[in-house]
This record gives C-alpha cells, sequence and structure tokens, in this order.
C-alpha cells in the first residue's frame, strides 16, 4: 500500500498536467459511477498504459476536470464494498484486476485513485468481450494495430539468445573468458578453484552465456574476437564509439569482447580532479569529474538495452564538461522516473538472454537498483544528477556532468546531508532552469531551499546565513579565486603565454551558470587584474590583444 505522502504527491503531480491524457481519467463520481462505464476505462486505461510505456494507468474520481479542481466523492463510502470491486471487475475482464485502490483524504474533500497496471504482454485487457483505448481524452474501442502491436509484445524475437550456427568457441577471446570467469566466481559466490577447473564450454553454459555449447549473439558481444564477432554479427555494428568534442577532437572505435571494451573505452575519458571548497572547513574535497562505478553502469546500461536490429552504434561524447550516452531504442519498460524515486523492478527486456549473461557476470543487475544508484552516487558526490532524453523515441542519451553548476545547489548537499532524493531530483531542476510544478515549487519554498519567481526560480543564495556560516562562506569566495588563478598560472606555464579569450575559454564554463555573462567577464576581468598586482602576470601584448605572461620570478 502507498504511504499517503507518497499518494499526496501523485494526486498532485497528476492535477498539474496541462490536460489528461490517453492514460490519466479524473471522474467526478460524487455519489455513484456506472459500473460497466468504469469497466470499459479500466481496459482503455489499462491498454494506453502498455501501449505507452506506463507503469499504470489511473482513474481519479472526487475531481472535477475543466476547470480542474477537487469536489470530493460519495462513491462506495465503505472500504470493503470498494475491496470488492477487484472480484467484480476480475470476471469481466478475464482475471486481470488493478494493483489498487486508494483513499485519499483532502481538505476538499475525499479522493479515489485507481492504480490500473498495464496489459500485460501479449494480451489486451478486454471489458466484457470488448477492446477499449483513449483517443485523447474520449474513451473509443481499441484499434487493430493497437491490437496487434500489444499481442506482438509476446512474439518478439530475444535477438540477443540467437544461435549464430557458423561460429565455435574459436571464435570467442580466450582473455576475456577468463576474465569473465573470475567475474563469475565474483557474482555467485562461488569457489574458484571450482570455476577454474570447468572447461571454458562448461562454464559459458553454466554462466548462461551460450546454449549447449551453441554460441549466441550475446556472448560474441561481451565474449568475442573482434574480428570474428563483427563479421558473423553483420549487419549490426557491434561497436563502441567514443568520441572528444571542443578545441580538442578525436575518437576511437572498439569492438568486442564488450567486456574488455567498455575499461579500454573508459580509459580515454579525460577524468581530472578539481576541488569543492565546503562553507565550514578550511580544507577542500578533492574529486575526480566522473565516478567510475556511475559511467560504468551507464555503459553497461547502453550494452544490455541497446536495439541492435537498428544497427547503430553504441555512442559515448566526451566534452570539457560532460558526457553524453546514446544506444538505440526507446526507453525500455516504464520510465526513468519510476526506478529513481519508486524503486521500481522491471518485468521485461529488450535483450532477456544478454541481461541475464551480464548478471552473471557482475556487470548489471535486474532489480532496476543501477539508475537509483546512480543518482545516490552523484548525490554523495554533491555533483548535478545525471539527465535522461528521451525526446527521440528510438534513442536513449543519459547526460552525466563534470562540473559544479551552481555552487548554492553544491553547498546545499553538503550541508544538508539528510535531504530526501525527490527534493533534490527537483533542486537538480532548478539549477539546471528546467520547469518544475507548482506544488513542487510549493513545497521547496516552504522548506527555505528557493527563491525568486516563475520564471527566475532559483536555489536559495542565503544557504551560509541557514546554516549559520557566513564568515566560511566568504573565505569559501576566496579560495575559489586562488582555484582560478592556479588554473590560469598553469595554462600561461603550458603554453608560454594566453590571451584574454584564451584565459575566458578556460575559465567561463567553470564560473557559476547564476551570473551572466557580462558577470563572468568581469570576474575573469577582476582575477587577472588581482594577479597583475601581486605581480603573478603581466601583459606583453596590447590593451586590444593582450598576451599575459608568467613574471620572471614564477615562470619555470
Amino acid at each position: 500500500m502507498k504511504s499517503e505522502e507518497f499518494l499526496r504527491a501523485k494526486l498532485a503531480e497528476l492535477l498539474d498536467l496541462p490536460a489528461e491524457t490517453e492514460w490519466i481519467e479524473f471522474k467526478q463520481a460524487k455519489n455513484n459511477f456506472s459500473f460497466n462505464e468504469l469497466g470499459e476505462y479500466f481496459s482503455a486505461l489499462s491498454n494506453e498504459a502498455n501501449l505507452k510505456n506506463k507503469t499504470c494507468g489511473w482513474l481519479v474520481f472526487g475531481i472535477k476536470d475543466k476547470p480542474r479542481a477537487i469536489v470530493g466523492t460519495n462513491y462506495r463510502p465503505n472500504r470493503p464494498d470498494l475491496d470488492s470491486l477487484k472480484h467484480e471487475v476480475s470476471k469481466q475482464t478475464g482475471g486481470i484486476t488493478f494493483i489498487e485502490i486508494h483513499e485519499l483524504q483532502t481538505d476538499q474533500g475525499r479522493v479515489i485513485m485507481f492504480e490500473i497496471p498495464p496489459a500485460p504482454s501479449g494480451i489486451p485487457v478486454t471489458w466484457k468481450r470488448h477492446f477499449y483505448g483513449r483517443d485523447g481524452e474520449s474513451l473509443v474501442g481499441l484499434s487493430l494495430s493497437e491490437i496487434e502491436q500489444i499481442r506482438n509484445q509476446a512474439d518478439q524475437e530475444d535477438w540477443s539468445a540467437v544461435i549464430c550456427e557458423n561460429a565455435t568457441i574459436k571464435d570467442l577471446d580466450e582473455s576475456a573468458i577468463n576474465q569473465a570467469q573470475q567475474q563469475f566466481t565474483a557474482k555467485q559466490n562461488t569457489k574458484s578453484d571450482e570455476v577454474i577447473n570447468w572447461s571454458h564450454a562448461q562454464f559459458l553454459n553454466r554462466a548462461k552465456i551460450t546454449v549447449d555449447g551453441r554460441i549466441t549473439r550475446a556472448a560474441l558481444l561481451l565474449l568475442g574476437r573482434a574480428e570474428s564477432a563483427q563479421h558473423i554479427l553483420s549487419p549490426a555494428p557491434a561497436q563502441l564509439t567514443w568520441r572528444l568534442e571542443g578545441e580538442e577532437r578525436d575518437y576511437r572505435h572498439f569492438g568486442p569482447p564488450f567486456l574488455r571494451s567498455v575499461d579500454e573505452l573508459y580509459s580515454h575519458i579525460r577524468n581530472t580532479k578539481f576541488k569543492i571548497q565546503p562553507l565550514n572547513r578550511l580544507v577542500p574535497i578533492e574529486i575526480h569529474k566522473y565516478d567510475s562505478w556511475v559511467v560504468m553502469e551507464a555503459l553497461h546500461n547502453c550494452i544490455a538495452h541497446q536495439d541492435y536490429t537498428l544497427r547503430s552504434r553504441i555512442v559515448v561524447t566526451e566534452t570539457v564538461d560532460k558526457l553524453m550516452l546514446e544506444n538505440a531504442g526507446g526507453f525500455y519498460e516504464g520510465s526513468p522516473e519510476d526506478y529513481i524515486l519508486h524503486d521500481r523492478t522491471p518485468m521485461r527486456y529488450r535483450n532477456p538472454f544478454l541481461t541475464r549473461a551480464m548478471v552473471n557476470l557482475n556487470m548489471i543487475d535486474t532489480m532496476g537498483y543501477g539508475i537509483k544508484r546512480m543518482f545516490m552516487e552523484q548525490r554523495k558526490r554533491f555533483f548535478p544528477l545525471p539527465d535522461f532524453d528521451l525526446s527521440d523515441p528510438d534513442r536513449v542519451k543519459v547526460e552525466i556532468t563534470g562540473r559544479v553548476i551552481d555552487e548554492n545547489y553544491t553547498q546545499l548537499l553538503i550541508e544538508k546531508q539528510d535531504l530526501e532524493l525527490q527534493d533534490i531530483v527537483v533542486l537538480d531542476k532548478v539549477q539546471k532552469h528546467k520547469p518544475i510544478t507548482e506544488s513542487e515549487i510549493k513545497l521547496l519554498r516552504r522548506r527555505k531551499l528557493i527563491e525568486g519567481r516563475r520564471p527566475n526560480i532559483h536555489i536559495s543564495a542565503n544557504i551560509a546565513a541557514s546554516v549559520g556560516k557566513k564568515a566560511e562562506y566568504i573565505r569559501h569566495r576566496a579560495f575559489d579565486d586562488e582555484h582560478y588563478i592556479t588554473m590560469i598560472q598553469e595554462l600561461i606555464e603550458k603554453f608560454g603565454g594566453a590571451s584574454r579569450k584564451e584565459i575566458d575559454r578556460l575559465l567561463v564554463d567553470k564560473l557559476s551558470d547564476m551570473l551572466t555573462d557580462e558577470q563572468k567577464a568581469t570576474k575573469i576581468h577582476n582575477i587577472l587584474t588581482t594577479m597583475r598586482r601581486r605581480e603573478l602576470i603581466y601583459n606583453a601584448g596590447s590593451r586590444q590583444s593582450s598576451k599575459w605572461i608568467l613574471t620572471g620570478e614564477n615562470a619555470q
């Protein structure tokens, strides 16, 4: 049973939507509601939740839709009468029932929230032998193409489980197999001596990578020799690509065995260190731009969930301050928020055989915890949270930021270790200037975590005052300037000099996004002035075309 806090948040989220969707319906149902119409909505919302890849559909009683407002409902006021609906409905829907019926008492009246599961793969939900769906806000018959779309889900072939008839164990990389045995031992808590004594063929069968000694596509992806795997798996490219974009440009392609290729790709990422200065400490926190576990989890997910039938490679794009990981195929089961905030366990996978093999080799888990842990690890590092871009229905993009965007966000995470992940997710949207709902604004404002008015909402700038650390806050600003001074010195020392344009290029992206472009330019000017007055650097060029050089005693 969902908590009252969850239900209130979910109701607020549904009410904030601009309009009803195919998988959400509001009804007043002040005293009664037609049982037959209720069943039609159960069928429609269940089918639409499946087609829209949602974790559930919602039918909410006690809501006036236009204008949307809570008016309360007296539908089946006794709880036993409500619970009896499950049995009554199951008799007309082939045994399929809805998950839960939630009652919520609000200041405006009683609300009933029917949480309806998506139709199972291959089985569209009927009501009295008729298929129902939605066309916008209207209840309609489910179209033939939509019926077939759900039915065909049961017949979808697992691309990764297909046997490659012409492949043998000689097409697999022996060193990759040895590494796989080690990872299998660690995952299964199996005695290493026992696993070592298995032949390669025995190990591959027991780890569910091959089938009765026959080589699967999953085996070639994870453990295949590059030349053999790419030839046998063609036209699927079976390739990971790393691209470096920015002032420097570079790229590398990596083929199977993916078990080892992921490490080679990761080694190309420029994972430098920098410092974060907490308000209440003299010693800064030294941290890498990227957490290795977070990057590898995202990369392993790309491999596991790639739609290889789309003949596309997996791409990792690196810029100066972020990584973008892309794989072909839409987000397969639910939405990222389901795993981040609601601990969802996926019921199905695009590549079940490959997924199971990767679990056995300790590369991923199948409980859905990986995405949430990615967010928790970024939170522990006081960094922006990952971003999922699902705007292209045939691609999933995950962006991992490798810098501080808003110093107030970072300091807030340092000072308030008890913040709920749900609050941090919303604060992360605020620092990235993404839209948030009115209910989220009210909640954060009540907790004094944000300031300003739409569209200029920002994380509270009074963090130092709120934790009683004003003196440390001033020192924090000084430490920041010293950090920028060190960066400029290193740039000049490495290249023998630097123009203002080159220094701007170095620092602009590292300054707070709360500053305007003009404010950033002024801050850099002030830093250079400070360095000149300290006689750390001098301008060997002109006012219009500067060339900053280290002074004699500072030059190496």
